[in-house]
């Protein structure tokens, strides 16, 4: 008998599936956030899009409104539409959903998740960034936050009764991309304020200004703004986006970005005593004795003795840190570290980076 025999058992290859990138839409009600997500399912993207509208336990009606095809029906379960995308509304966090929707893995290739206006983004994006068992079916590609041109300011100005950043700052603080819809109800001066108000809080988000949630999705989609390993988007963020090293301040915002640049390569043990330190222990304090309170941090290191890049993230007090790009032989080493919170020092923030340098 032949060894080519057709009844012979053929190798199994292991089947390669690709995760599934969840994006984060986060901002005030009103701000135009369910105007985008109808806007992206009505789009021809040629995507197969899931949408998680979630309530977060509050009950708003009007929150939780959205018009999903052509009667505005509000859909309790998961909803194929005619496009091939999904929709379903949900109470709890969005983990739960997320798990059930993994079972249609397959059917679909990007998940939107809705946030209330006045929730936190933070936590539900640190499930997504680092819960291990959910990661490997899904990754957090990025949180979009939605401005309302007219009336964000007056939020950002907002004062809370315990003295804790209040809620339009902490969205900001945390976005990756900002988008600052219905600018055609105010005038350029007032949008100019905004804007400036907007880059004093997070100088490394991509802004972008629109009307009716009108946006070019290649903007927001794919954009990979917490990839580490073997990602070079960070690294791009930080050599193309002209991000600014200056310190920006504004009398009352409580919410700033500090851009730390220092030569030389790290002692990795000491970066991670470093980074427990300020997000754990609270114990980095600037010149008036206040903990430096951090909401983002993004950071491209060079540690001692390695040849890759340390691409480094944080989100309040979990941090994530992996080697990444190559550094040519010739290329000068040099450490970026972009802090986001309140209580930012850059005269404190440089003395303690700088004692992490082992080597010029």
């Amino acid at each position: 008998m032949s060894d080519d025999s057709d009844d012979d058992v053929p190798d199994l290859v292991p089947a390669v599936t690709a995760k599934v990138p969840v994006t984060i839409i986060t901002g005030f009600l009103g701000a135009g956030k369910t105007t985008l997500l109808n806007y992206i399912l009505n789009e021809q993207h040629g995507k197969r899009i899931a949408v998680i509208l979630n309530e977060f336990g509050e009950g708003d009606s009007v929150e939780k409104s959205m018009s999903v095809g052509e009667k505005g029906e509000l859909f309790e379960e998961w909803l194929e539409l005619r496009n091939g995308c999904l929709c379903c509304s949900v109470k709890d966090n969005g983990v739960k959903a997320i798990e059930n929707l993994m079972q249609k893995k397959g059917k679909f290739d990007y998940i939107l998740l809705e946030t209330t206006g006045l929730a936190d983004p933070g936590p539900i994006a640190s499930i997504f960034w680092l819960d291990e068992e959910l990661c490997s079916d899904v990754y957090l590609d990025g949180v979009i936050v939605m401005v309302d041109a007219k009336f964000c300011t007056q939020h950002l100005l907002e004062e809370k009764a315990d003295g804790s950043v209040n809620e339009a700052q902490r969205q900001i603080a945390l976005g990756d991309v900002i988008i600052i819809n219905k600018i055609d109800l105010v005038e350029n001066d007032d949008l100019e304020i905004l804007n400036h108000r907007i880059r004093s809080i997070n100088s490394v988000a991509k802004v972008l200004q629109t009307s009716r949630a009108k946006i070019d999705l290649e903007q927001i989609l794919d954009i990979n703004a917490y990839g580490l390993s073997g990602d070079t988007k960070l690294e791009d963020i930080f050599a193309q986006r002209g991000f600014s090293v200056e310190d920006k301040h504004i009398v009352d915002q409580s919410v700033g970005t500090r851009t730390v640049v220092v030569n030389g390569s790290m002692d990795k043990s000491r970066l991670d005593n470093f980074l427990q330190a300020l997000l754990w222990e609270k114990n980095v304090k600037d010149l008036q004795g206040r903990p430096t309170e951090v909401i983002r941090l993004k950071g491209v290191v060079s540690i001692h003795g390695s040849e890759r890049r340390l691409v480094v993230q944080a989100v309040h007090e979990l941090y994530d840190s992996q080697f990444t790009t190559v550094w040519e032989p010739e290329e000068p080493r040099c450490n970026t570290i972009v802090f986001i919170g309140r209580n930012l020092n850059k005269a404190v923030l440089e003395k303690y980076i700088n004692e992490l340098v082992v080597s010029r």
